[in-house]
């Protein structure tokens, strides 16, 4: 971890504050809003906050499969993660594939 970054532990989570990330603007120049807050949410989040992230992102209509600029989707980016299994069950048990 950089220096300058401080560790949160046991950090809240609350309902509120998921639902904030349905409402981020695209990282960067990512142009696809639903990869974005995919990405944001997966390097922000818990495994627990994430599956409850993505229950509410599933249940506004939003898109599981939506690819970065390079055509990609957040599932097949983490797919070499070291720490990424419990995401990637999470993505595919609400529908995710590629």
């Amino acid at each position: 971890m950089r220096p300058d970054k401080q560790k949160f532990i046991d950090e809240v989570w609350d309902d509120e504050r998921i639902e904030s990330f349905l409402a981020k603007t695209p990282m960067g120049d990512e142009q696809n809003r639903d990869y974005s807050t995919l990405l944001n949410a997966y390097r922000s989040m818990r495994p627990a906050d994430f599956e409850r992230f993505i229950e509410r992102f599933t249940a506004t209509g939003r898109d599981l499969n939506a690819s970065s600029n390079n055509g990609q989707t957040l599932l097949a980016l983490i797919a070499e993660h070291r720490h990424g299994a419990e995401f990637r069950e999470i993505l595919t048990r609400h529908g995710a594939s590629g």
